[in-house]
């Protein structure tokens, strides 16, 4: 009986470690993925486009597939990290921002800006899918930014407080970037922000992964 329930163990682990990992590359798969576009594409300006308009023109389908994937794969942390820590709303609040990726996919932003070329130079009329591709970002990010505080308070229980401290820095800085586009701060500002939370997200799950 020891050695089945070692085994059960170690099966349990396995897949725990292998969900975890999905959180240590959904970040730079999505970041790469973007900054190639970002740079490659004719029109576009890495300080005055959103990387969700990459989704519009002939190849659009590379970042709606960007978004599919990440989407995917921090779904996969979401759950991953329920498993590792027994916390059920960090889990289950960071495989929701994984979702709200998959309605970024579904539901297309607008051109705007000059993006693709011959878009509108303002932001112009936001259709009923440009309108859903906002809502799904900011509950996304909204239900992410809990999850880290959240993660931030258990850290900080456990001793973890440098842990705690990044957590709790990123996941405000993130939230500080996303309210600072909405108000019309420059996109450079929430580039800084996704860099900040997934490179967050890569560095919990590496941290759980070794636990």
């Amino acid at each position: 009986m020891s050695a089945t329930a070692a085994l059960e163990c170690t099966t349990e682990t396995r897949v725990t470690r292998s969900l975890l990992g999905y959180g240590v590359i959904a970040g730079p798969v999505y970041v790469t993925v973007s900054l190639a576009q970002a740079l490659t594409r004719p029109g576009f300006d890495l300080s005055r486009h959103s990387w969700s308009l990459l989704s519009n023109g002939d190849l659009g389908w590379i970042q709606i597939t960007n978004f599919l994937l990440t989407g995917a794969m921090v779904i996969a942390f979401g759950i991953g990290l329920r498993r590792a820590t027994g916390s059920r709303w960090a889990g289950g609040l960071v495989a929701a921002f994984g979702v709200s990726m998959l309605g970024a996919a579904v539901f297309r932003a607008d051109p705007a800006f000059g993006f693709p070329v011959g878009a509108p130079a303002d932001q112009g009329t936001v259709s009923w899918h440009g309108m859903l591709h906002l809502l799904c970002g900011g509950i996304g990010f909204l239900c992410v930014v809990a999850a880290g505080l959240l993660l931030a308070r258990r850290h900080a229980a456990a001793g973890r407080r440098g842990l705690a401290a990044y957590t709790a820095v990123s996941s405000v800085g993130f939230l500080g970037s996303f309210f600072g586009i909405a108000a019309g701060a420059p996109v450079l500002i929430f580039v800084a922000g996704i860099l900040a939370l997934f490179t967050w997200m890569s560095v919990t799950a590496v941290s759980l992964y070794r636990q």
